[in-house]
């Protein structure tokens, strides 16, 4: 089978990683369904039909409505895909919502909704490809992030999250495996994106209401501008999850930069927990 017959749902594609994963992708010469929340938000579908009509892709991406936290749009998209291809060969699990903030200032409301996004979006959208993709001997990719191997300052919420994926995608990979799906987990560092920008963060306002804490978010967010300064494109990212769809053997974590690979490392190698305090404890002070 050629790549031009295999068909790969990705969500989360109105911008950033998940838009340039769609038109890598259809570039690699798979059959894109690239799925986003609001189908009508404002410029989304444009700036992806520019997308792909400017990498020459266009006929190779179709567009489709899928909000991961809600069951029955997880379920009808998935029975509309395979109803009108005839079958499913990856999932690209990459919506997510970030959080800045911390949890005594911040209450449950946020750490829940951010779960719901991160986690058990991801859980859902995998559990109901997970039948198509048994039958094609397909693959379960799902962005991650350095944060779901690296608590960050500021980030709890997120990390939780994204740790929460790891360590669920960490414990099917093997069961997945018996029955011929392969799962991998593609972490990205920094991303020059929307992700970024969609937090809608006012930062005056967040630091009037960090009382204690601001002078340690203060810092954070000195420290994390500089990170973005070197941050990736999504392009850069979107290779490594097309490099998961296409290896013969894909491995089950891919990072998507040497940036990334050491920030990752440096925690696989941690074993008591003291290098990563001791790196992290310098991003708040």
């Amino acid at each position: 089978m050629t790549t031009s017959d295999r068909i790969v749902l990705i969500t989360g594609t109105s911008s950033g990683i998940g838009l340039a994963a769609a038109v890598a992708a259809a570039g690699a010469g798979f059959r894109v369904v690239a799925t986003m929340r609001d189908t009508g938000r404002s410029g989304a579908l444009t700036e992806a039909a520019e997308a792909a009509e400017a990498a020459g892709v266009a006929d190779r991406i179709e567009v489709a409505r899928l909000d991961v936290t809600d069951a029955g749009s997880v379920a009808a998209c998935l029975a509309d895909v395979v109803a009108r291809h005839g079958r499913l060969d990856a999932v690209v699990n990459n919506a997510g919502a970030g959080r800045v903030g911390t949890v005594e200032q911040d209450g449950l409301a946020p750490v829940r909704e951010v779960m719901e996004v991160n986690f058990f979006g991801v859980v859902d959208v995998t559990r109901a490809a997970l039948p198509h993709l048994r039958a094609s001997g397909g693959r379960v990719i799902t962005v991650t992030s350095v944060g779901g191997v690296v608590g960050q300052p500021f980030n709890e919420a997120y990390c939780a999250a994204k740790f929460a994926v790891e360590g669920f995608m960490e414990s099917l990979a093997p069961v997945a495996a018996t029955v011929g799906v392969a799962v991998t987990v593609v972490e990205p560092g920094a991303v020059a994106s929307e992700f970024v920008a969609s937090q809608g963060i006012d930062l005056p306002a967040l630091l009037a209401a960090a009382g204690p804490y601001a002078p340690a978010l203060d810092a954070y967010v000195a420290r994390t501008r500089t990170a973005f300064d070197q941050a990736q494109t999504p392009a850069e990212a979107a290779g490594s999850i097309v490099t998961a769809l296409t290896a013969e053997k894909p491995p089950f974590r891919l990072q998507t930069s040497d940036r990334a690979r050491a920030f990752v490392g440096a925690k696989l190698a941690d074993l008591d927990g003291s290098a990563v305090q001791g790196m992290t404890a310098g991003w708040v002070v």
